[in-house]
C-alpha cells in the first residue's frame, strides 16, 4: 500500500502499557512492562514490542523472551496479516476494534487478541487470550495509553507514569460489578457489519438490579441500528460468572478485570464478547467505566461487531 489504513493511523505513536498476567484458572501471576509502536515506511509496516515480565510464577519460563519481539504486517483496511518472523497470523479491523487471530513461536502459543480504542483516541483496552490448540493456557490483558514524544517531554514521561502506577495497582483486580447498587453501565456504542462497514450506532445499557452478594438481576438493552431488551440472572462464583435466563444463558471467565463470556438470546442470535472494567480499584468497590466488545452471531455466522464505552449511573 502506498498510504497506511485507517487502522494504522489509529495507532500511530508509542503506546504504554502494563498488562497483567493470569493462567489459565484466571490467577493473577504477573506484570508485562511493554512499550508497542509500529513504523510505517515505503509501504512496510513493522511492529515492534519491547519490554519484559515482572513475576510470571511457572509461566516465567515460557513468557519472558531475551530480545524485543519485531514482525511485519502486510496492511490493510480489510485484512492485516502478520508476516513474522514473531507473530503469524491476521488480524480484522472493524473501527476502532480489531480482532486477531495468531501464533506466536517465542511464546509457544495461539493468541487471540482484542484491541480497542476508545473514543479519547488516547486509551486501548488490550487482552490477549493464549491457546493450546483449543485449551486456553493464559491471558494477558491491560490498558494502554498513547505518546508522541514520551523520549524528549518530561511532562509526557510523568503523564506516562502516573498511568502505568494506575494499571499496576488495577491489574490483579477482579471484574466484579456492584454487588448492593443499583444503577446502569450505559453510552453509545459503534456497530460493524462482518463485512467491516459501519452499521450506526446503539445504545447499550446494562442495568443492574442486586439480589444478594452474588446474584444480580440483569438487563441489558440495545436501542437505534440494533434493537433488542433481553433480562437474565446472573450469578458469581469466583471468577466465573453465569447468565442463568429467562432471555439470556451463557457463561463467562473473568481474568483480572476483563470477562469473557457467551451469550446466547432465545433467538438465533448469540454473543462472544469481553467486559472489562478500566478503572476497578483494589477495595471493596467496583469501577465506573466499562469497555464492552459484542460480536453477534447469526447462528455460526459473523453478523456484526458493536464496541463502546460505557459509564455507571447510578439508580434515580
Amino acid at each position: 500500500m502506498a498510504e497506511p489504513s485507517e487502522w494504522q493511523r489509529r495507532i500511530t505513536g508509542e503506546w504504554h502499557g502494563r498488562p497483567s498476567l493470569f493462567d489459565a484458572t484466571g490467577t493473577w501471576c504477573g506484570y508485562e512492562d511493554i512499550r508497542r509502536s509500529s513504523v510505517f515506511d515505503n509501504g512496510v509496516t513493522t511492529y515492534y514490542m519491547d519490554g519484559g515480565l515482572t513475576g510470571g510464577g511457572p509461566l516465567a519460563g515460557q513468557f519472558r523472551l531475551g530480545a524485543p519481539f519485531a514482525f511485519g504486517v502486510r496492511d490493510a483496511d480489510d485484512d492485516r496479516v502478520y508476516t513474522g518472523p514473531d507473530f503469524y497470523g491476521t488480524g480484522q479491523p472493524y473501527g476502532s476494534f480489531v480482532d486477531s487471530h495468531y501464533y506466536g513461536p517465542g511464546w509457544q502459543v495461539d493468541l487471540n487478541t482484542w484491541n480497542q480504542i476508545l473514543p479519547d483516541g488516547q486509551t486501548q483496552v488490550y487482552s490477549s487470550v493464549l491457546h493450546q490448540g483449543w485449551s486456553v493456557v493464559g491471558c494477558f490483558n491491560g490498558v494502554y495509553t498513547r505518546s508522541t514524544d514520551h523520549d524528549d517531554n518530561p511532562a509526557t514521561q510523568a503523564r506516562v507514569a502516573d498511568f502505568l502506577a494506575a494499571e499496576t495497582r488495577r491489574g490483579p483486580v477482579p471484574h466484579i460489578m456492584p454487588t448492593k447498587q443499583s444503577g446502569a453501565y450505559a453510552g453509545s456504542c459503534e456497530l460493524w457489519g462482518a463485512d467491516q462497514k459501519p452499521r450506526g450506532t446503539v445504545d447499550v445499557r446494562i442495568s443492574l438490579e442486586p439480589v444478594d452478594l452474588l446474584h444480580t438481576r440483569r438487563t441489558l438493552t440495545w436501542s437505534g441500528a440494533l434493537n433488542r431488551t433481553a433480562t437474565a440472572s446472573a450469578r458469581r462464583d469466583g471468577n466465573r460468572l453465569f447468565h442463568e435466563g429467562p432471555d439470556a444463558w451463557g457463561n463467562a471467565v473473568a481474568f483480572g478485570r476483563a470477562a469473557f463470556g457467551s451469550l446466547h438470546f432465545t433467538d438465533v442470535t448469540k454473543l462472544k464478547y469481553r467486559e472489562f472494567m478500566i478503572d476497578a480499584e483494589p477495595g471493596m468497590s467496583a469501577g465506573k467505566r466499562l469497555a464492552v466488545v459484542y460480536e453477534i452471531f447469526d447462528g455460526n455466522v459473523l453478523d456484526g461487531v458493536l464496541h463502546g464505552l460505557l459509564e455507571w449511573e447510578d439508580a434515580a
